[in-house]
Order: C-alpha cells, then sequence, then structure tokens
C-alpha cells in the first residue's frame, strides 16, 4: 500500500499493524488528538467485501454509544472513475493490549473482564446489532478504562441472515456455520468460548459443524464425547465460572443463557464463590501455619 508521512490531512504518527487488505496507522490531527485510522483499498472485485466490512464498522460503532465499545469517528470514501476504491475510517485510540496477549492473572480478574466485556455487548444488543466476532483479539484491556470491545466489520442486525459464513473459527458459533439467524445468543456463544480458550488453552470448534449430525467432539477413538468443563483442567476452579462458560457455549442457542444480563447476574454469583474460596483458602493457610 505504500507509506506516507500523512493520510487524508492527517499526520502519521506510526503505522500499528498491516493485513492482507488493510492497515492500521495512529494519525494526529491539527489539533494534536491521536487516533487510529484504517485504511482499506479494494484492488479487484472480489475484494469488495474489504470495503463493506470497513463501512459497515463505522455505521455500527456510531450508533452505539458506549465506554465499552470503540468509537467511530468519521469514514471517508475515496472512487476511481465511479466506484469506491479505498476506505478510511478515522477510529477512537485505544491504549491497551488485546486480551490474547494480556490474559488476566486470577479468577476475579477474569470475573471482571467477562463482566465488562458482556457490558459492551449488551449496549450493542440494545442499540439492535450484534457483534458477530467476539474473540480474544477483539477485546482489548486498557490500565485506565478496562475492557473496551473494537472490530466491526462481520457485526450485523440481529436477526439477520449472512450470505456466507462470517466469524473466526476456533470461536465460531454452530449458527454462524450453518447460516442461520445471527442473534445475542450468537455472542454468548462467542464470548463463552472466548473464556473457554482463556481458562482452558483449548478451542471449541469441535462443537461446530455444517451438519447437524455431525456436531460434537470427538475422541481419539472416533467416537464422541462432551466438551470438558473448564474444572476439569483447574480443579481450583470456581464450578460456578466453570458452569457459566459451559452454558454460554451450548449447541443449541436456547440452551444458552439468553442474553448478556443472565451473564453478568451469574458472574456476580461466581465472583462470590471465589471470594468464599480465597477466605477458605486464607484461614486453612493460617492453621498450618500455627500448627
Amino acid at each position: 500500500m505504500g507509506e506516507f508521512h500523512q493520510i487524508a490531512g492527517y499526520d502519521i504518527v506510526a503505522k500499528l499493524g498491516e493485513g492482507a487488505h488493510s492497515a492500521l496507522y495512529a494519525v494526529r490531527d491539527s489539533k494534536g488528538q491521536v487516533m487510529v485510522l484504517k485504511r482499506v483499498v479494494k484492488e479487484g472485485p472480489s475484494q469488495q467485501r474489504y470495503l463493506d466490512q470497513a463501512l459497515t464498522e463505522h455505521e455500527v460503532a456510531k450508533e452505539v454509544n458506549h465506554p465499552r465499545v470503540r468509537k467511530t469517528l468519521k469514514v471517508m470514501k475515496n472512487r476511481s472513475v465511479i466506484r469506491v476504491n479505498e476506505v478510511l475510517v478515522l477510529l477512537e485510540m485505544v491504549d491497551g493490549v488485546t486480551l490474547e496477549a494480556l490474559k488476566p492473572r486470577n479468577q476475579l480478574e477474569i470475573c471482571r473482564v467477562f463482566d465488562e466485556a458482556a457490558e459492551g455487548l449488551d449496549a450493542m444488543h440494545a442499540a439492535g446489532f450484534v457483534h458477530a466476532d467476539i474473540k480474544p483479539n477483539n477485546i482489548m484491556i486498557t490500565e485506565k478504562d478496562g475492557v473496551k470491545l473494537i472490530d466491526f466489520g462481520q457485526s450485523c442486525k440481529a436477526g439477520a441472515i449472512k450470505p456466507r459464513i462470517q466469524g473466526t473459527p476456533d470461536y465460531i458459533a454452530p449458527e454462524q456455520v450453518r447460516r442461520q439467524a445471527i442473534t445475542e445468543r450468537t455472542d454468548v456463544f462467542n464470548l463463552g468460548s472466548t473464556f473457554y480458550w482463556l481458562l482452558t488453552g483449548e478451542h471449541t470448534s469441535a462443537l461446530v459443524s455444517k451438519r447437524k449430525d455431525e456436531v460434537g467432539a470427538k475422541s481419539s477413538g472416533g467416537g464422541r464425547k462432551k466438551l470438558a468443563p473448564p474444572i476439569e483442567f483447574n480443579p481450583e476452579l470456581a464450578p460456578a465460572l466453570s458452569s457459566l462458560v459451559m452454558d454460554c457455549v451450548q449447541r443449541d442457542p436456547a440452551l444458552r443463557p439468553q442474553n448478556m444480563q443472565q451473564i453478568r447476574d451469574r458472574l456476580v454469583i461466581a465472583e462470590a464463590q471465589i471470594r468464599r474460596q480465597m477466605r477458605t483458602r486464607d484461614v486453612n493457610d493460617a492453621g498450618k501455619a500455627a500448627g
């Protein structure tokens, strides 16, 4: 895409990253404010969807005004003759790292991040949208503001049926693969799948298939088994946290928590359980020291 000192009147501070069809820059405006500029260039007809995703990111984010959701500030389109061949999206600068790069240190921190991500998704759902691509790389952790959800290129109206399969394979929900309606319970699965990975190091992708009779985790012997609960990986986990994650990744959307508020309510219970475990552990440690 070439290197520049300025794009669309904004001074480039640094290049933050580059994908196959886009690049992210830290830019500064004439008032000294630093923002992120996403530049997407269409180099052929098959790449129209990348422009569409950039425009979707702007359209969705501008409708959701919430501190847990990255703000979009402006969109600019450049044309070649009559067709748009470049889209520039100006975004809020988020000073943090992804959940994939910075994992919570303990169960209480996990609950906090889980809750704040659910809070942001709840705001999106209230505005009528589903994120549809929640994964560790789309949850930013900042020192000052906590969780910030990013990347709304695959977001859609609740109830939408997409013309093609979209989602990240390791976190995708069964209904996304089957091209069924995308609802807030799709975000419940994606979020639960993210925290399943966080707690176990494993992915829920074995649950997902295009065919209903193929959905399930396969055992090495060729049979089928249920996905192992996180508590089986770590017996010190709070049972309430483990069971919440497992309920979120139910294959049938009707069996999952129905909305983000239900997740947040259950996280309160999980946090109370964790604190009780901590107090019990402290008492036991004190008893051992006294003995």
